[in-house]
């Protein structure tokens, strides 16, 4: 496997699947890189895997964990190559951001409405979804993938650059895998790191959450099992809802293909999930 830093270096790679990540890889980014082998070994010619390291400030807002964020490059490199990849590639800012981080926007980049109105994750962290959509795209300039693995867990932003590369009319197919779970059933995620032992246990209330909005038989119902859960837990709720699946839109009724989405921080530390209900 081969571990990159710059465009030059990629020039033999390009045209391969992608798996965007900021690192710290778990069993959830390797479920991504797996079945980004088995995508690319479905060619004729198997296509190069590549996965792209990069920590990306732009998607931080003042205050938030950028600096705290778990960076594990080595053991990343590991991982990735036994999982069947053929690239690691982790750009440097400069590389990402010729003309800084702090620079606008490029104006052809779509930042979807999925991104803009649902009041999910754009309403307490309103810089994310434009800084997701401007390092995908960069990403997807310099690595030029023909397709890239995405996980549910971060349903949102799923939904974001999918809608961002058919709005833009990218030639990239986007794959989504299913959330990877512990057994007693909490989301893999880089933050679990910061929790200690009680707040772990804690934690697991969201997804116990999801599970009771799934036993419910109207929004109203589900979304209000879904808050009790959370507060027995002594979870900060940020959101607790249930939503159109496609458009992340408030519904009336459960059905509809709908997904409950929660959020919210244990102890100082936010999580989120979802599930289809």
């Amino acid at each position: 496997m081969q571990i990159v830093w710059t465009r030059a270096d990629l020039e033999e790679c390009l045209g391969g699947v992608c798996v965007p990540t900021m690192g710290a890889l778990h069993e959830g980014h390797l479920s991504l890189i797996r079945r980004a082998r088995e995508e690319a070994d479905a060619h004729a010619e198997p296509l190069p895997v590549v996965v792209t390291i990069f920590v990306n400030p732009t998607q931080f807002a003042p205050g938030e964990d950028f600096s705290r964020y778990p960076r594990t490059f080595e053991a990343d490199c590991t991982r990735a190559e036994a999982c069947g990849a053929d690239v690691v590639f982790a750009p440097e800012v400069g590389e990402m951001y010729p003309n800084g981080p702090d620079a606008p926007i490029d104006p052809r980049i779509v930042v979807p409405e999925v991104a803009r109105r649902p009041g999910l994750e754009e309403k307490s962290r309103p810089q994310f979804f434009i800084g997701v959509c401007r390092v995908v795209h960069r990403l997807f300039e310099l690595v030029q993938p023909r397709a890239a693995v995405f996980g549910e867990k971060d349903y949102q932003q799923l939904l974001t650059i999918s809608a961002m590369v058919r709005e833009m009319a990218l030639p990239i197919q986007i794959h989504f895998e299913p959330t990877v779970r512990e057994e007693d059933g909490l989301a893999l995620s880089s933050r679990n790191v910061y929790l200690g032992p009680a707040q772990r246990k804690r934690a697991l209330g969201l997804s116990k959450a999801l599970k009771a909005a799934r036993a419910a038989s109207t929004v109203a119902e589900a979304e209000s099992a879904m808050r009790s859960i959370l507060l027995a837990n002594q979870i900060d709720i940020d959101y607790a809802v249930v939503r159109d699946s496609h458009t992340l839109m408030p519904i009336e009724s459960m059905a509809l293909p709908a997904r409950a989405l929660v959020a919210g921080k244990v102890g100082p530390v936010r999580l989120i999930d979802n599930m289809a209900v």
